[in-house]
């Protein structure tokens, strides 16, 4: 009898959870007046109910959707709607749940098209931003845990984040994952079918994204925000058709296009070679947003001219990567400009200064240059435009990338150096933030840790730590207060990846490295 009365208070309580959603749907707008009784019916449907709630609701509607959502999940894995009670399992039928709850894509754009004639483009961006964290598309309960904290540098206060907002999966389902043939459809998570696609353990639910058709130089694209905000509005831009990034003169003039009809973002792209790319290189796109990065606020250093365009003027930037920095008030001339530095530069070599265009593998030239592109409205209105000098290269001291993290800070991060870091905000892996801690404890006088670290060998959590923690220790001792050593990890962190930034720069913060870097400029006609 018990167990009868637990199943039914559990029936109840998934029953109120589901008012609980449709009042806070109506309440959003993610359904209109008239979807109200479709959506719970199709909600009391899918948790095999044939009746609402049966007591009486006045509960005022929610701040968020998370607390009733994990409520209906909880309950559907006592029904068997999931196999298993994780993060990866839960968030498909959470976005299940949340894609039953929201307008059709042609609502939602025809709802962005109206707001942008009648507002303009700041007011729709603005509800679109809201309608996906309110559909729980991008987990703002997840972004909360996120570490961040500005880390001073050389060249400005440099923006660090532990990112744990992207869940991680567990090894069951890593395993899992590999035994699944290769995805066919969708063809990447950048693919525009992914829009109502369902989800499986290695692909995430994407019931509840929603995404707006955009023209960029004649062509289809789509604009849709990230899952994981790194910042603020972070968006996508991604092409219509799965088809490979390329940098071409095309992609500079997409740019601009864009930040023409988006004044209050930028907008950047990966660079399209490996090692200085980003992790997705199959499906051209790029990434925008509404955030002033610190590369933003680097200041200007030696500027340029070009007889050839007049109205561009280039500076170099104090800055750890190799950046330069175009503002005009014509996009076509800024186009033209920006166009002769990058197809100047693909083509660059100065041996002196390690930079070599091409390199011969198995009898074919394999090139080496290219850019990190980023475009943005300047505060005059005019147009801005930074190429951030870019070479992939290996050798036998750096196999990994020349002009990428060395080994030494491959314990911190060993990943490409793409566009968003490259501006000054370090995205780091979700493991460190309990590394961090307990080295942290261990500068606070956890010496038991310090002998497991030490004797524990390869097998030990923190072993890929092991000599960094050493220097740590002779350094700062193991008798720090908490909140002390906690800062201490943070500043040595945030130093070591002001530090990455500089391996990844083409251009070195050297007389000889900055005399380089002039060599370039004045071989491509800029004095």
């Amino acid at each position: 009898m018990q167990n009868d009365n637990s199943t039914a208070a559990a029936a109840e309580k998934a029953l109120y959870a589901i008012e609980q959603l449709v009042l806070f749907a109506g309440h959003t707008g993610l359904i209109q007046p008239a979807d109200v009784d479709y959506s719970r019916n199709e909600l009391l449907d899918q948790f095999g109910f044939s009746e609402p709630y049966p007591g009486e609701f006045t509960e005022g509607p929610l701040d968020s959707p998370q607390a009733p959502l994990d409520q209906l999940i909880d309950y559907g894995f006592s029904l068997g709607l999931i196999p298993e009670n994780t993060d990866t399992y839960r968030d498909l039928l959470d976005a299940k749940i949340m894609g039953l709850l929201m307008a059709r894509p042609s609502e939602v754009n025809a709802e962005f098209a109206a707001i942008q004639a009648e507002q303009g483009i700041q007011a729709a961006t603005d509800r679109f931003y809201k309608l996906s964290i309110d559909s729980n598309y991008i987990r703002m309960d997840r972004v909360a845990k996120n570490v961040y904290w500005l880390q001073e540098s050389p060249y400005g206060d440099i923006e660090m984040t532990i990112n744990l907002s992207k869940p991680e999966k567990s090894p069951k389902e890593i395993a899992m994952a590999r035994l699944l043939p290769p995805p066919v459809y969708p063809k990447c998570q950048l693919c525009r079918e992914n829009v109502g696609y369902a989800g499986r353990v290695n692909h995430p639910p994407r019931q509840n994204l929603r995404v707006i058709p955009l023209s960029m130089n004649n062509e289809k694209w789509f604009f849709q925000y990230s899952p994981y905000v790194y910042y603020n509005e972070h968006c996508i831009v991604f092409h219509h058709d799965h088809m490979p990034m390329k940098l071409t003169k095309d992609t500079l003039k997409r740019l601009l296009s864009f930040v023409e009809a988006f004044p209050h973002y930028f907008i950047g792209s990966n660079a399209d070679l490996p090692i200085v790319g980003g992790s997705i290189l199959t499906h051209d796109h790029f990434q925008g947003g509404r955030h002033t990065f610190p590369i933003q606020k680097a200041p200007k250093e030696d500027t340029f001219t070009h007889a050839s365009y007049p109205g561009v003027s280039l500076s170099t930037v104090k800055w750890p990567m190799s950046v330069l920095r175009m503002h005009a008030e014509d996009p076509a001339v800024l186009l033209e400009a920006g166009n002769h530095i990058y197809e100047s530069w693909k083509t660059y070599s100065d041996p002196a200064a390690e930079v070599l265009a091409f390199s011969e593998e198995n009898g074919e030239s394999v090139p080496h240059n290219t850019v990190t592109p980023i475009v943005r409205r300047a505060e005059d209105g005019g147009y801005e435009m930074d190429l951030v000098l870019r070479n992939n290269r290996t050798s036998e001291e750096y196999p990994e990338g020349i002009f990428h993290p060395h080994r030494e800070m491959h314990h911190i991060k060993k990943e490409n150096i793409g566009l968003i870091e490259v501006m000054g905000l370090a995205i780091l892996p979700g493991r460190l933030k309990e590394e961090l801690d307990a080295i942290a404890g261990l500068l606070a006088g956890d010496t038991a840790l310090l002998g497991a670290v030490q004797s524990g060998g390869q097998e030990h959590p923190l072993a890929l730590h092991a000599s960094w923690i050493t220097e740590l220790v002779s350094r700062f001792g193991t008798s720090l207060n908490r909140e002390e050593a906690v800062k201490t990890i943070q500043n040595e962190v945030g130093t070591k990846f002001t530090h990455i930034l500089e391996h990844a720069g083409v251009y070195k913060r050297t007389p000889e490295g900055q005399a380089a870097f002039r060599r370039f400029l004045n071989s491509s006609g800029f004095n």
